[in-house]
């Protein structure tokens, strides 16, 4: 595996891969890879001449100073990792590479995107999220870009970057990894205290079971069902859940035929923030 820090570099040795009619399939990362990280990268792998995986922890996207300051990094695992699943590239840019001088994030309109779920409680996150990734696909050039469905979202956002963009990338999304208690994976998980760790796994259950009663209930019997869940948690304390359609994030009060949907929903575990989401079956 090639490991490359120079933006400079990394753009030459992409340019004779092209040159050579080799297709480029990319995962933006941001370290401390597990199991869900891996299963992008092997499809990455699977369908494309050269993978390049990035591992850039990007500060304009966290709008909690403390968080980014604690975000795992575990680079030397995260090679062995890498070359366990024969990825190719491995690009380890610093911010000064990335930003310069300015760590600043550009401004986007997403369409609105921005300004749901995520967007109300995460002050900037969605510019500093564009700014990186449009930032590495302006470096990395892909083919294809690979992004997990735990952020669908962010996923959701950087389709539509790319679309109003007209950048010449797929955007394709993959299912979420989760952990055999059904816990969705996450660098994040590494840092939850034993107690929550276990409480955890709570959050998918009650989602699924969420899902099961769109027979029977109606959009807010379901929502307060759920929070009336987590009211009475002793451990983990519900930011928010909100059922939305799909394509355009907006929350709804009622399902109709033919559109799909999907639950979202953050949870505090202690000071560590959890997401999820799942597909609601389309009426």
């Amino acid at each position: 595996m090639k490991i490359f820090k120079s933006k400079t570099d990394l753009k030459k040795y992409l340019t004779e891969q092209k040159k050579n009619k080799k297709a480029i399939g990319f995962v933006p990362t941001m370290g401390a890879l597990h199991r869900g990280h891996l299963s992008l990268i092997k499809k990455a792998v699977d369908k494309n001449d050269v993978t390049v995986v990035s591992i850039f922890v990007n500060p304009t996207q966290f709008d909690n100073k403390e968080d980014l300051d604690k975000y795992p990094k575990t680079l030397n695992e995260d090679i062995e990792l890498l070359e366990s699943v024969e990825c190719n590239v491995l690009f380890v840019p610093t911010v000064e590479e990335i930003y310069d001088t300015n760590i600043v994030a550009e401004k986007f309109d997403f369409d609105g995107l921005e300004h749901q779920m995520e967007g109300k409680f995460r002050d900037g996150h969605f510019d500093g999220v564009g700014t990186i990734v449009k930032s590495l696909f302006e470096i990395v050039l892909p083919d294809v870009a690979y992004f997990g469905k735990k952020d669908f979202q962010q996923l959701q956002i950087i389709k539509k970057m790319t679309e109003k963009l007209a950048l010449p990338i797929k955007i394709k999304g993959m299912p979420i990894f989760r952990e055999k208690d059904g816990l969705a994976m996450s660098s994040r998980n590494a840092r939850l205290l034993p107690e929550y760790r276990k409480a955890a796994p709570f959050i998918y259950k009650t989602l699924k079971k969420a899902r099961n009663k769109t027979d029977s209930k109606n959009v807010n019997e379901i929502i307060t069902w759920v929070k009336t869940k987590f009211e009475k948690h002793p451990l983990l304390e519900l930011e928010y859940f909100i059922i939305a359609e799909e394509t355009s994030l907006e929350s709804v009060t009622s399902f109709e035929s033919k559109k799909k949907y999907r639950a979202f929903i953050a949870v505090f575990a202690g000071d560590i923030r959890l997401i999820d989401n799942v597909q609601f079956k389309n009426n």
